[in-house]
């Protein structure tokens, strides 16, 4: 009846977790409690519907939010069952992972006036369309440095500045934009799922199954998209904790759960056994439950928490140091432990120090292919090559100042609609791509196909290491390619458009989970994730809870819940006397006095004014000493303000020798080559 492997994965479940697993409710809400075995359960139930309700996965959706939970949930059932092929679980995924796949196979996107070699463009590529267009045109736009965000609103009609005393042109931009987008047959994140809401109307297509994880992230859109997808006999499962909505920025409601059981009238189930951390940790993390869920454990007490006082950040990252030798010396690995932090740019000093100290670490942050130049200039190439309706990407490729043939855009317009007699070899190359595709046998030879030495400047410095980048990001592709037995022309165009909605890495996580170094990351980034050792720093009020007009109080008491969760055994937390961040504020977080005494040791009366020469005479020491190779490519170099003519103002996050990193608001990290960087600094 049913293979033995999957008794076995039943017989681990306990009675919640059962129930849910059977249930086949029209409508089933699960609240599953952080550390309640939710993935297995989910696993669990889609064995369940397959190999006794004998209901096919190519009728199943799942959505989920993360592409790591996408990929687990698959790796796992291909661990059960190893014969279930890639394209049975082709909707499995995030929900725009999935619109994605469903717009590229099963929806008439011809009626919106697309092909179906359409491509995706992350908001990067959006801000630049965007830019042209404003330079090009006589349009007014105002709040510039806001641009994305405000583009996001104006697509729903809404106004970030609503009482502008004098309007400005931003709804002809975002108009312009769509027709542009159309034009050029390239969709953005939102238009996935719009677009696929629209047209999912139009077939008849409807799973028997609609499960969803981590439902308490779901926004407005996303929320239509499952109903649109679900017919009259589909049946929606879904899983999510309330604890956990630390995305209200991105349009996840605390009323979500309650919306969804009064629109489908749907069945309550919980998962209310913890099988992650220790009662005192999870005794901990009930401090800061903004419900009245149930939160229990079957672990042992285990030892009080940590909550540590240090001078400053540099006096804390060799304590780090030391504290990660002394847990390796005692038969730990370092991928058994976390530092988490509220904001990126707290990990400049950790950075720094670990390299001098030769602790191995990795962090946690989503890098795009345009962050490396040589990488998003040849992603462009390939995308008019894919895409041949995508002239912004072709005109990038051809007046790219560093790579390619340098054509003033004037003459790369003329050269692309084919007015000019003398023709581009490297258009010529694009325009046969897919042709070339159809014959070749490994991706690999792309480089030699494109005779990218020719136009990666060979008498530059930095040829070697361009053409080491390409030949490493067409080894992803095939793999990519031969890890899905697919036809090498499809499997580029997913994993360019892969690359586009999860980043450089879209064959594994940002951190690698499996790697035995030690984890940095912001408390955002640890959500899904658990340790035997966990620190987290730098909670002073400014920090932890964020001081911002956006930030949410409950939704910082939430992230503050999560990252605490996340510990298994060992939980530290940290605050400074001195912080180096101007919006921290000296001294324990207000949250620190909401822990009762008895669950805490403190060791706080011993971060007085440190001996200032020592310290002088430490960083001179650290900066005379030849750093060892990085675990990441950058060198912090303290902070400082820059200015750009299109981001605006922004921080020095690191820079080295060629390159440098810099925060803008509003638009996120941006790495540039110096020398053509057009950064001014502000000091």
């Amino acid at each position: 009846m049913v293979n033995p492997v999957f008794n076995e994965l039943f017989s681990i479940l306990n009675e919640y977790q059962m129930q849910a697993v059977v249930d086949d409710s029209p409508a089933c809400l699960v609240n599953a409690q952080v550390g309640s075995g939710k993935t297995t359960v989910l696993i669990a139930k889609l064995f369940y519907l397959s190999k006794i309700m004998g209901i096919s996965f190519k009728d199943i959706v799942v959505l989920t939010f993360t592409n790591k939970a996408a990929n687990e949930i698959k790796e796992r059932i291909r661990n059960f069952d190893a014969s279930i092929a890639e394209e049975e679980m082709s909707f499995f995924g995030t929900f725009h992972s999935v619109a994605l796949r469903m717009l590229k196979t099963i929806l008439p996107v011809d009626e919106l006036e697309y092909t179906k070699d359409f491509t995706v463009i992350d908001p990067e590529d959006e801000i630049e369309m965007a830019m042209q267009l404003i330079m090009a045109n006589p349009l007014r736009i105002k709040y510039r440095n806001k641009l994305q965000r405000r583009l996001e609103r104006a697509e729903y009609g809404q106004f970030l500045y609503g009482n502008m005393k004098h309007p400005d042109d931003i709804q002809t931009l975002v108009r312009w934009m769509r027709e542009g987008r159309i034009k050029q047959n390239k969709m953005n994140f939102d238009d996935l799922i719009r677009n696929a809401i629209t047209l999912v109307k139009r077939i008849s297509y409807r799973p028997l199954w609609i499960i969803v994880d981590e439902f308490h992230d779901s926004d407005e859109m996303q929320l239509e998209l499952i109903r649109t997808l679900a017919g009259n006999q589909t049946r929606i499962f879904v899983v999510g904790d309330t604890n956990q909505i630390i995305y209200g920025w991105r349009g996840s409601s605390q009323n979500v759960f309650a919306s969804f059981r009064d629109e489908y009238g749907a069945k309550e189930l919980s998962l209310p056994i913890n099988y992650r951390s220790c009662k005192t940790i999870l005794e901990v993390a009930r401090c800061f439950l903004t419900s009245n869920a149930d939160l229990s454990g079957l672990r042992e007490q285990g030892s009080k928490i940590s909550i540590r006082n240090h001078y400053d950040p540099f006096n804390e990252a060799h304590y780090l140091c030391d504290r990660v030798l002394e847990i390796v010396s005692q038969g730990n690995e370092h991928k058994d432990i976390a530092i988490f932090y509220r904001l990126h740019q707290q990990s400049s000093t950790l950075q720094e120090v670990f390299r001098k100290r030769n602790i191995p670490f990795e962090i946690s942050m989503r890098k795009q292919l345009r962050d490396i130049p040589v990488l998003g200039w040849f992603i462009k190439l390939i995308r008019f090559s894919l895409n041949s309706d995508d002239l912004d990407s072709a005109i990038d490729v051809l007046t790219n100042e560093s790579y390619g043939e340098h054509f003033s855009p004037f003459e790369a317009r003329r050269i692309i609609q084919g007015d000019k007699e003398e023709k581009s070899d490297l258009i010529n190359k694009m325009k046969g791509f897919i042709e070339w595709c159809k014959s070749s046998e490994s991706i690999l030879s792309a480089y030699d196909y494109f005779e990218l030495d020719n136009y990666l400047n060979p008498t530059t410095a930095a040829f070697a290491e361009d053409k080491q980048l390409i030949m490493a990001l067409l080894s992803k592709i095939d793999l990519y390619i031969r890890s899905r037995n697919i036809e090498a022309f499809e499997g580029i165009k997913y994993f360019i458009d892969s690359s586009a909605l999860y980043g450089i890495d879209i064959l594994k996580d940002d951190v690698q989970i499996g790697t035995d170094t030690v984890k940095l990351m912001t408390l955002h980034a640890s959500k899904g994730l658990e340790f035997k050792y966990v620190f987290i720093i730098g909670a002073n009020y400014g920090s932890i809870p964020l001081h911002s007009q956006r930030a949410d109080p409950e939704e910082e008491r939430r992230l503050f819940f999560v990252g605490i969760t996340r510990a298994k055994d060992f939980l530290e937390i940290s605050y400074y006397t001195s912080p180096d961040d101007p919006r921290m504020f000296p001294g324990p977080s207000s949250y620190l006095y909401m822990i009762p005494e008895h669950l805490v040791d403190r060791d706080e009366m011993n971060a007085g004014t440190p001996d200032l020469q020592a310290f002088r005479r430490e960083v001179a020491r650290m900066r005379d000493q030849p750093t060892s190779k990085p675990t990441d490519p950058s060198a912090f170099d303290g902070e400082r303000q820059v200015k750009h003519p299109k981001y605006g103002t922004g921080i020095v996050m690191s820079e080295n020798d060629d390159s440098i990193t810099v925060t803008f608001e509003g638009y996120g990290e941006k790495e540039f080559v110096k020398a053509f960087s057009e950064l001014e600094d502000l000091h």
